[in-house]
Parts: C-alpha cells; sequence; structure tokens
C-alpha cells in the first residue's frame, strides 16, 4: 500500500444554478480508476467517514471526488429548495466534471442518502462500472415521512425547521413531495453493474430491513442461466450509521471496497 496520496479542491456548476465545491483525493502515481463519493442527507464533504474512506482509497490507488451538494458545506444554493431531483443533478454535474478535468468515473460510492442518489444514477453513466453504497435507503419515502413527523407544518404551513445532528435545517414542502414521488426501486431494478451494499444490523438510522430490500431489488433484476453475482451484501455488527462506534470499521470498509473495485475497475478488472 502507498501511502503517498495528493488532495485538491475542486470547484464546478451543477444544473439548478449553484456553485459545487469538492476535493479530489488521488495517489501519486496514475489512479487505477477515479470514484465519485456523495454524502449523505444534510452532510458534506468533511464527513469523517467520508473523509477516511476517501483518503484511504487514494492510498490504495484510487482518485476520488468527495463534493457537497447544493446549500451544503462550502457548495452556494439554497438547501430548502433542494429535493432528490437536485441530488442526482448534483451527482450528476460532479460525474461530468470530472469526466472532463480528470477521467470518467467508473465507480460510485455513497453514504445512506447518497447512496440512494448513486443507484438511481448508476444506469444513466456509460463509464460507471460498479456501485458501491454503505448504509443507504431502499426507498425515498421513509425520509419525507420522518421530516413530517419531526414537524408537520413542513406540510401544512409549506415549511418548517428541523433539527439534524443538532444543526437546524429549513425543510420545504416541496421535497417532502419529491421524496413522496420518486421511486427509487425502479431506478434500481434497471441497473446492471455489480452493487456492494454495507450495512449494520444495529443501524439507529435506517433499519437492515433497507439492505435486504435493496439485495432483493438486485438480485431479482437478473435472469441469465446461471445467475450473474448481481450484488454483494456486507453486513456490519455493532457498527452504526456513520461508523463511528469502532475504529476498525472504517478501515475494514476502505480496505474491502478497493480490494472489490480491483476486481471490477481497477488492475485486477481486465485479467
Amino acid at each position: 500500500m502507498s501511502l503517498v496520496r495528493r488532495s485538491q479542491r475542486v470547484s464546478f456548476p451543477s444544473g439548478w444554478g449553484s456553485t459545487l465545491t469538492g476535493i479530489v483525493d488521488q495517489p501519486h502515481d496514475e489512479p487505477k480508476a477515479f470514484v465519485v463519493f456523495t454524502h449523505c442527507f444534510t452532510c458534506t464533504k468533511d464527513l469523517k467517514l467520508i473523509v477516511r474512506i476517501s483518503r484511504g482509497l487514494a492510498e490504495l490507488g484510487y482518485g476520488v471526488l468527495r463534493y457537497d451538494s447544493t446549500g451544503l458545506g462550502g457548495s452556494s444554493g439554497d438547501f430548502s429548495k433542494s429535493n432528490f431531483s437536485s441530488n442526482q443533478t448534483d451527482l450528476l454535474a460532479a460525474v461530468q466534471f470530472m469526466s472532463e478535468h480528470y477521467r470518467a468515473p467508473e465507480a460510485l460510492i455513497g453514504h445512506s442518502f447518497g447512496g440512494a442518489a448513486s443507484l438511481s444514477i448508476a444506469a444513466q453513466v456509460p463509464s460507471v462500472r460498479a456501485v458501491v453504497s454503505i448504509a443507504a435507503p431502499s426507498d425515498t419515502l421513509h425520509l419525507a415521512s420522518l421530516l413530517d413527523r419531526m414537524n408537520p407544518s413542513i406540510m401544512s404551513a409549506g415549511h418548517g425547521s428541523v433539527s439534524i445532528g443538532g444543526t437546524p435545517h429549513t425543510i420545504n414542502r416541496q421535497m417532502l413531495e419529491n421524496f413522496r414521488a420518486f421511486d427509487l426501486s425502479s431506478h434500481v431494478r434497471q441497473l446492471s453493474v455489480p452493487v456492494l451494499l454495507f450495512h449494520s444490523p444495529e443501524d439507529e438510522t435506517l433499519g437492515f430491513q433497507h439492505a435486504q430490500r435493496l439485495y432483493q431489488l438486485l438480485t431479482d433484476r437478473r435472469t441469465e442461466e446461471p445467475p450473474a453475482c448481481a450484488a454483494s451484501l456486507i453486513c456490519l455488527p455493532g457498527a452504526d450509521h456513520l461508523l463511528l462506534n469502532h475504529a476498525a470499521d472504517l478501515i475494514l470498509v476502505t480496505r474491502m471496497i478497493a480490494a472489490w473495485l480491483d476486481r471490477y475497475v481497477g488492475n485486477l478488472a481486465s485479467r
């Protein structure tokens, strides 16, 4: 493993008129492949999980763009006017930026809601050959229901404030309506690339049934005889949603992602 990596701050336009900020972590030598890493709902590219995994993958030979979605972190725009559709557009903008300034990304990684975004657009990106999701939901409806319970005035008055991770966020009704209207399962069924799922049975934010549902959707999509390896589900017992309970979890997940990427997009993929 090479411990030499370099990081570069970047910015690029989204499809919604905002400017997105990110960091590209990559090895000193030519990367095996480039990856785009999308964060969770209301998180940023500087979440410990994302920073550690991105830097770890760079040390293992991969280039990784981690970025802030519209209205979060260093990116401009109004978060209250964003929704799942804008998350998808932001991710596609990140893919386009990498394609134009580095190399077209061959894999997508997403944590939680970022995992849902990655799964939802992967079929639209010809260069993507693999997807990794960490603690991802199997639908977007659950978040709309959660936010509605946290503050019913979002729907009744058209907007309201909720506290997530101790930080207040203004949420507009259109965001919940967009979450409720999106059918993630239909997009997951369209995927023809291998998918690696990580989830903890003790996840306090998204129950393990979300991983089970995604695995079912991914394995049911194939009709080949014999069946192709459509998905792999890695159980992380004792881990929390942010993989902070045990320091070893982030190391384990990083190394497993790198080894898996080697098989599908890296230096073992062409053998």
